[in-house]
């Protein structure tokens, strides 16, 4: 008579790892390939019809795109409504800046030290506001992005009110010159795409689900011996470098680095990205930057009034979608 049991127990304990978990989130490629597909091909395609013009509009949907993932990298998944995520964005621009200002323009020690220096903020900023909730954190954020922003500004040094100007793009030699668009943009897509890439790990992984889990049942997760506070500086640390990453390409996207990249009105700009796109989807801020700015494009052509009908955009995508455009894909897929 042969033992089963052995078996049936190790089969047991496979059947659920196999299985997703809720807080799994799928890459999608069979969607995000041919997506991919194409934005490779774009800049092809704009030089082929003679409008170079719309490289360069592609390159700052990415770059924003890549500021709003990692704002809803903390609201989305973590819970953490911040209003002074643009704080990190601009220090990132202005660690480009400065280093072109002493001569330094390799992107190779820039845009890590953009990084770094979004990272090192957002350490300080989340430390101190992760230390409250509700409205009190937002107000915090909001509080410490104002003081970067006044500070920046009562610098002459840094251009001041007015901003500054770069002499060029940063340097990255391999044979790639980033004062192109196309090449630029190519950079900016490779980037985003191993960001956004790292992200999904993380947020697939033991981290990302007890994040995510700290966002559903804060107080069960502090009960049962998870240490919240530091999960949620970490994820805030992270989203402030990739961020910092977002700024460093929007420096060199239109060669100038200004306090109004600071300010709270940009913050709010992401957060509209984020509610656009769908807060707490993978994807989320990429389509949202995407249907933000491709609406300024169109509208602005037509009415210098284009907030107005943007507004109504919004207003429309809450009552049709709560959750966003990319909630609505995700309901069509359940009734098939």
């Amino acid at each position: 008579m042969t033992d089963t049991t052995a078996p049936q127990a190790a089969a047991a304990q496979a059947t659920p790892a196999a299985q997703p978990s809720v807080f799994d989130h799928r890459l999608q490629p069979r969607l995000v390939l041919p997506l991919l597909a194409l934005l490779i091909a774009f800049p092809l395609i704009a030089q082929a019809m003679g409008e170079d013009f719309y490289i360069g509009v592609a390159s700052r949907v990415l770059v924003f795109g890549l500021a709003a993932a990692s704002l809803n990298f903390i609201l989305g998944f973590g819970g953490m409504v911040s209003f002074g995520h643009a704080a990190f964005v601009g220090l990132g621009a202005y660690a480009v800046g400065l280093l072109m200002q002493q001569g330094v323009t390799s992107a190779w020690l820039a845009w890590p030290l953009a990084m770094l220096m979004g990272a090192a903020f957002s350490l300080l900023v989340g430390a101190i506001s992760l230390r409250t909730q509700g409205v009190y954190f937002i107000m915090i954020t909001l509080a410490f992005a104002q003081m970067l922003y006044y500070l920046i500004m009562s610098f002459k040094s840094l251009g001041g009110d007015d901003g500054m100007s770069l002499p060029g793009r940063s340097e990255m030699g391999l044979g790639l010159d980033l004062a192109q668009d196309a090449t630029f943009y190519y950079v900016v897509l490779a980037l985003v795409s191993i960001s956004l890439l790292l992200m999904a790990r993380v947020l697939n992984a033991r981290f990302g689900h007890v994040l995510q889990a700290i966002k559903e049942n804060e107080t069960r997760m502090q009960a049962i011996g998870f240490p919240v506070y530091r999960y949620k500086l970490v994820a805030f640390t992270l989203a402030g470098a990739f961020a910092g990453l977002a700024g460093a390409m929007l420096a060199n996207q239109g060669s100038f680095v200004g306090p109004g990249m600071l300010q709270w009105t940009q913050s709010g700009i992401l957060l509209i990205m984020v509610i656009l796109g769908g807060v707490g989807h993978l994807y989320g801020g990429l389509v949202g930057a995407a249907v933000f700015l491709l609406l300024e494009e169109v509208l602005a052509a037509y009415t210098v009034h284009w907030q107005l009908g943007l507004g109504a955009v919004l207003l429309i995508v809450v009552l049709v979608a709560p959750n966003g455009l990319l909630s609505l894909r995700r309901g069509m897929w359940s009734k098939r």
